[in-house]
């Protein structure tokens, strides 16, 4: 691979944004493809399936053989909220791969203690997320149940490109939720990307059950094309 060509991956990988590597099998010859470059490609079908796959494969156009070595950021998990659900649901969530980072300006729950091997941010959600930034690899529960706290997360989550969004608390919260983002003048269309109740309806009790239905639904949403149809 040419000095270029690795440069521009390593660059990608940095900014958390997808690319393809194309090679011809055949001539050997490569080509970097940027994400927001496919559209144009002469294999934009065959290197969008591969995006979608997250995996790496040989394809054939008129003929010819071409390796496709995608290259997609890792999944990540921003849960807002040091909170018990959190605490089991940070190493459930390793377990599938998921990069975690926990977010709650409250010190006394945001400890290393509480979530060893984990990243915590004791600060507000409104001043890290535009830090780490959150793109289309990126869930974002919003678990504490207060206001002030969960809801700066959502503006900036639904005004992202998130795969998911989800925020705990019973439907009545949740109305009243809807009701405050209406009035901060997102649409409907917009609020209903949030998954709330969050979770899958496996009529969990204990945080753990609770983290279990929320990673289910995380995973769901992530690979609903590999899901078998109802």
């Amino acid at each position: 691979m040419r000095l270029s060509l690795l440069s521009d991956l390593n660059a990608e990988r940095a900014a958390r944004r997808a690319a393809v590597l194309v090679t011809d099998v055949a001539s050997g010859e490569q080509r970097f493809v940027r994400d927001s470059a496919i559209e144009s490609d002469p294999l934009a079908g065959d290197l969008q399936e591969k995006l979608r796959q997250g995996k790496s494969g040989l394809v054939e156009q008129n003929g010819r053989q071409f390796f496709l070595s995608v290259q997609i950021p890792p999944v990540r998990l921003v849960a807002i909220g040091a909170v018990h659900i959190s605490q089991a649901l940070a190493p459930m969530a390793r377990n599938v791969d998921l990069d975690v980072t926990i977010i709650d300006p409250r010190t006394a729950f945001a400890t290393p203690e509480r979530f060893p091997d984990v990243p915590v941010r004791a600060e507000w959600p409104d001043a890290v997320l535009p830090e780490i930034g959150i793109d289309r690899y990126t869930a974002v529960v919003a678990l504490t149940h207060d206001p002030k706290i969960d809801d700066p997360a959502l503006t900036a989550a639904l005004q992202s490109e998130c795969f998911y969004i989800g925020a705990l608390g019973s439907r009545k919260t949740h109305e009243r939720r809807v009701q405050r983002l209406l009035a901060s003048g997102f649409s409907g269309t917009d609020i209903a990307r949030i998954h709330a109740p969050i979770g899958l309806d496996i009529g969990a009790v204990s945080p753990a059950e609770i983290a279990v239905s929320i990673l289910a639904e995380i995973v769901a949403t992530l690979r609903s094309e590999r899901r078998r149809s109802a």
